[in-house]
């Protein structure tokens, strides 16, 4: 049997319980702009009581995590406000994110993916 260790995020961002109106503040989250530009990983998305809500891959993160914000075919477009934490981890590899990806979505039993689930 194939023994896979889920990464430790590499980041973490939390919505501040007070949003300080001096500092941007992108979909709720003053330090969006620390996700990498240019590094690919996966990412996973978490409700205020810490249950996984979706998990996505990306060759560039900051751009997928901010397109589950902005476009209307994401599965999060009805539960964005949901969303309080994003974890990100930094993977390099494509078939290494893809194997995390459908892992954590499976194990986590991720509330929103609707693809590659093997549980229901």
């Amino acid at each position: 049997m194939i023994q896979i260790q889920i990464p430790e995020p590499s980041l973490t961002l939390t919505k501040p319980n007070r949003p300080n109106p001096e500092l941007s503040n992108i979909y709720g989250f003053e330090d969006f702009h620390r996700i990498p530009r240019d590094k690919g990983g996966i990412f996973m998305f978490y409700n205020i009581n810490d249950e996984l809500l979706f998990v996505g891959k990306a060759r560039k993160l900051r751009q997928r995590i901010k397109k589950h914000f902005e476009d209307n075919v994401s599965p999060l477009k009805n539960h964005r406000d949901e969303v309080y934490s994003i974890e990100v981890c930094i993977v390099e590899e494509p078939m290494d994110r893809e194997i995390y990806e459908t892992y954590i979505i499976n194990t986590l039993q991720a509330k929103y993916n609707i693809d590659k689930v093997f549980y229901k």
